[in-house]
């Protein structure tokens, strides 16, 4: 049976907390110092791209967030046959509480009826969490902080899209994933980072869409023919010349990460999670015994 410290996982997830808030991955910012170098010198994007990285630099050096909003907290938790999810929510939950009170995370979840904000990041469906069971003998919490930014732009189109000349093949998807872009231009914090949901229903598609953000940026798609789809995408949406926060430029998206869903003969779903240059996202493994490691 695994077993773990309720207190010491606490202070685990805190840390996990602090960590996506304010420490953005290595992947992310490595990706961010390429498109600088692609831009001459003393240009608009240039410019953009260096305040983009003393940004990151002072928000790792302070524990402060790198972004004012610190967005919809977004989990997806693997666990061990016979772990309590109730329980492990109130952990998480608790966390996030005090990450208010140490300003690692902003008071974000407003009821929607009174308006009214909870004052400690907590409400219905904030955070958002999502389990797996899997048959690994460890606990892994994955964590994504999505701003309200890149989430307005997020979209989703039925296929086919006459408007758009789109069918109900990768083709169709292509061509409303560059439509979805294009309409972002610089809102939603360009450079973005788009995770793709194609097929399954309203929801499930939506859902698609955003697990494929917790994928790294030099990662290869498993799938050939998405493979093939992500690379085409990330070379193309990059001609469009938007640029970071719209200034112009060769970088409007940093990557391009997709999966797909068995769907109804009748429909066809084509999900898009905008994620902006912000993109915080880390991973915490808990051993029985209480070994972490972070990523």
């Amino acid at each position: 049976m695994f077993k773990y410290d309720e207190g010491v996982l606490k202070a685990q997830l805190l840390e996990l907390i602090r960590l996506a808030a304010t420490d953005l991955p290595k992947d992310v910012v490595d990706s961010i110092k390429a498109a600088q170098q692609n831009e001459p010198p003393d240009s608009a994007a240039h410019n953009v791209f260096g305040m983009l990285l003393k940004n990151v630099e002072l928000a790792r050096n302070e524990s402060i967030p790198i972004c004012q909003d610190t967005g919809t907290n977004i989990y997806l938790v693997h666990i061990p046959e016979g772990i309590s999810m109730r329980k492990l929510t109130a952990l998480i939950l608790e966390s996030t509480s005090e990450a208010v009170d140490k300003s690692y995370l902003r008071p974000n979840a407003v009821d929607s009826i009174t308006g009214k904000n909870s004052g400690n990041n907590i409400g219905e469906g904030q955070p958002f969490i999502h389990f797996e069971e899997w048959d690994n003998d460890f606990i892994e919490f994955n964590l994504m902080l999505k701003g309200g930014g890149c989430e307005n732009v997020s979209t989703q189109y039925k296929l086919p899209d006459v408007g758009l000349d789109a069918g109900r093949d990768l083709d169709g998807v292509y061509k409303v994933i560059v439509d979805a872009v294009n309409e972002a231009q610089g809102l939603g914090c360009a450079p973005g980072i788009l995770g793709i949901g194609i097929g399954g229903d309203r929801t499930s598609s939506h859902q698609t869409a955003k697990n494929q953000l917790f994928r790294k940026l030099p990662d290869t798609n498993s799938n050939p023919e998405l493979a093939q789809l992500e690379t085409k995408l990330l070379i193309n949406l990059n001609k469009l010349g938007v640029g970071p926060m719209g200034f112009g430029g060769k970088t409007t998206v940093l990557g391009v990460k997709m999966g797909a869903m068995h769907r109804l003969p009748a429909s066809f779903f084509v999900s898009v999670s905008y994620m902006c240059w912000a993109y915080r996202r880390h991973s915490m493994i808990v051993k029985a015994g209480g070994e972490v490691s972070y990523d």
